[in-house]
């Protein structure tokens, strides 16, 4: 199983609120206690990046594809020691066993009052639109109890495109919004159908659109070759 770390609040948090000035709305949304999920578009590695940044009331911990933990050279180093920063679950997308080992250690997590960020489209955007979303996200709020707040990043893949190291320097250019939570109760209680995951995970989707105003693409997005 792997470990799981919350650090959420991370060292240069600070800096990049200050820096970059993230243009942030709902974080009235967030309440400060109790477990939740929260589950974004995903446009860039500084998602991660600036959502921990700016909940600075909340520890998140974050779901990243393995790869991330076994780079070799300084861009593996990198991204090391940023994972574990940042409070990253390490998800092998192979799937099998070792995909269920994040699942598994999150539930304890969030049903003690930890918070999990997730990306439901399963990897970054390739054009920028928001694609289907896979239902991990719902599943996972089912199994522990907690709701699931949608976030919506805008101008993280302006300042941060693939396979670009670090973010660019450009003040207002990130925004993220945070929407209300999504409580998934009433999909519990009698068998927890993927009827009922594909349900609230398209629920959480379209919450995720209207604050981005992405195009929408009813298909999951395609895998995508890493640098």
């Amino acid at each position: 199983m792997p470990v799981l770390y919350t650090v959420g609040q991370w060292t240069v948090a600070p800096a990049l609120r200050i820096g970059w000035r993230p243009d942030v709305e709902g974080l009235d949304n967030v309440p400060e206690t109790g477990g939740l999920i929260f589950a974004g578009n995903h446009l860039s590695v500084a998602d991660e990046i600036f959502l921990g940044a700016v909940l600075q009331k909340r520890k998140v911990a974050f779901w990243a594809k393995s790869d991330y933990f076994t780079g070799k050279g300084p861009t593996g180093l990198f991204f090391r020691t940023l994972m574990t920063g940042l409070g990253a679950i390490p998800v092998n997308r192979e799937g099998g066993r070792a995909a269920l080992s994040a699942f598994d250690a999150a539930i304890p997590h969030l049903q003690g009052g930890g918070t999990v960020c997730v990306y439901p489209e399963g990897t970054r955007s390739p054009d920028g639109r928001l694609y289907r979303g896979r239902t991990g996200v719902a599943r996972l709020a089912l199994a522990a109890g907690v709701p699931i707040i949608p976030v919506g990043n805008i101008g993280t893949d302006k300042i941060q495109p693939t396979g670009q190291l670090l973010p660019k320097f450009k003040r207002g250019e990130v925004k993220i919004r945070i929407g209300e939570p999504i409580s998934v109760e009433k999909w519990q209680g009698a068998e927890q159908t993927s009827t009922a995951a594909r349900e609230i995970t398209d629920v959480v989707m379209a919450a995720i659109q209207k604050m981005t105003g992405q195009e929408y693409v009813p298909r999951y997005a395609p895998k995508r070759v890493e640098s």
